[in-house]
């Protein structure tokens, strides 16, 4: 209790920060700077009592998050939803999600009158976290409220783990609340278990159950064929690895012309991407400047840049191998199934912590290879583009992606019983 209340006044504290950051951030996405009172508990929209809260904080989140929904529909037609996300890729995506009387809105900043107010707005029936998300006060009021919880999708690195070791005061009460939490692997769950969550079990990876547009990745491959040259596309890149990759891509490749595909993880660094393109002396066009097909300056450039929201299967298809982001930056790496999904080889380096077992059962499918560093990973994946094994590897990846559907089938068969009125 005393860890708590000293974690509140913190936040308290901290407020004005938070505010201000959000309105900076706002600067390249407008969509920061909508409702911002929602997230201080300033709430106008209403949904029917007894809706199911579903939280995905962004974009991944969101997306895994529409399996899982699509399953509790299936369950129960008439479900209501309310949704919240924390970031503007999230709420966007998001909007797919709704139906006629569900409702979207920005997460409570965690302090305990602002969490309240949410509750006795909304008044939902349960509530599904996904992945990650663990509030010591959203999850008191919760328990206050009477409003089952769960963790969906649940995932918790070794390096998170020890993170919340440091903070078990303030972080084990909260998930001791947890009416269960729906693991992606054993290792999750048990890490999970030793964090303060009573009931755990392993349900597996929503994330393949995403069916990625077959009409994007048909386009994609259509525009490679046209291009009638390799095309190695740097997926969800994070900050320092554009740079990284720059620095050895023009040494490696002066003899070839491979079409080098950049598609940044975040939004707001479109345009710093595009900058450090040009300083390198590469010709640069971006996906934002065609609405359907590339122009005639585009089939001739070094460089595209994927600066699009909701086209990932476009750029997979696009691609005959692709470097995982946040894999060659100590930086837990990206979610690779939806490449393996659209049948696109992944090249990840060594920091792929946040989705180990994904990244291990991809290696043993053949679906992916590893790589040390950068400029070996940039080696491995014009040799791979340009190889008749890049088929095999491609087929081995769809095979692997549809080798380990179905969680959003079991956890809808956990959640939906939570769901029934009180």
């Amino acid at each position: 209790m005393l860890a708590r209340h000293l974690y509140s006044n913190l936040l308290r504290l901290l407020k004005p920060a938070y505010v201000l950051r959000l309105w900076w951030r706002g600067r390249a996405e407008p969509l920061y700077r909508h409702a911002i009172g929602e997230r201080l508990g300033d709430y106008r929209g209403t949904v029917q009592a007894g809706a199911l809260w579903v939280h995905a904080v962004s974009l991944g989140e969101t997306r895994a998050a529409a399996a899982l929904v699509d399953a509790l529909r299936e369950r129960h037609p008439t479900l209501r939803l309310l949704l919240t996300h924390s970031t503007a890729t999230g709420r966007e995506a998001g909007k797919a999600l709704l139906r006629e009387g569900d409702v979207q809105a920005w997460l409570p900043y965690d302090t305990p009158g602002v969490v309240q107010r949410f509750f006795e707005q909304f008044k939902p029936v349960a509530g599904v976290l996904m992945e990650t998300e663990i509030w010591p006060n959203l999850l008191h009021a919760a328990e206050a409220a009477g409003v089952p919880m769960v963790l969906a999708n649940a995932r918790l690195s070794a390096k998170s783990h020890r993170q919340g070791q440091r903070l078990s005061s303030v972080m084990y009460p909260a998930a001791a609340t947890l009416r269960m939490a729906l693991a992606q692997t054993e290792d999750d769950a048990a890490r999970l278990r030793d964090s303060g969550v009573r009931e755990v079990v392993v349900c597996g990876n929503l994330k393949f159950d995403m069916a990625p547009d077959p009409a994007l990745i048909a386009r994609g491959r259509a525009w490679r064929e046209r291009l009638a040259r390799p095309v190695v596309m740097a997926a969800a890149t994070r900050e320092g690895e554009e740079a990284m990759l720059l620095g050895v891509w023009t040494a490696l490749l002066a003899a070839q012309r491979p079409l080098l595909l950049i598609v940044p993880r975040h939004p707001q660094r479109f345009d710093e991407v595009a900058a450090l393109v040009s300083a390198q002396g590469l010709s640069l066009v971006r996906r934002s400047g065609w609405q359907v097909e590339p122009d005639d300056a585009a089939w001739q450039a070094d460089v595209w840049l994927g600066d699009s929201m909701g086209e990932m299967p476009l750029y997979y298809g696009l691609a005959d191998v692709a470097l995982l982001g946040g894999s060659y930056a100590p930086l837990g790496g990206q979610n690779l199934i939806e490449a393996a999904a659209c049948g696109c080889p992944i090249v990840m380096g060594p920091h792929t912590y946040n989705f180990a077992e994904a990244a291990l059962l991809s290696l043993a499918a053949g679906a992916s290879v590893r790589v040390a560093e950068m400029a070996e990973g940039v080696a491995r994946a014009v040799a791979l583009a340009g190889h008749a094994e890049r088929e095999q590897f491609a087929e081995r990846a769809v095979a692997f992606a549809n080798q380990h559907r179905g969680a959003a089938a079991r956890m809808a068969d956990r959640i939906a019983p939570l769901l029934a009125p009180r």
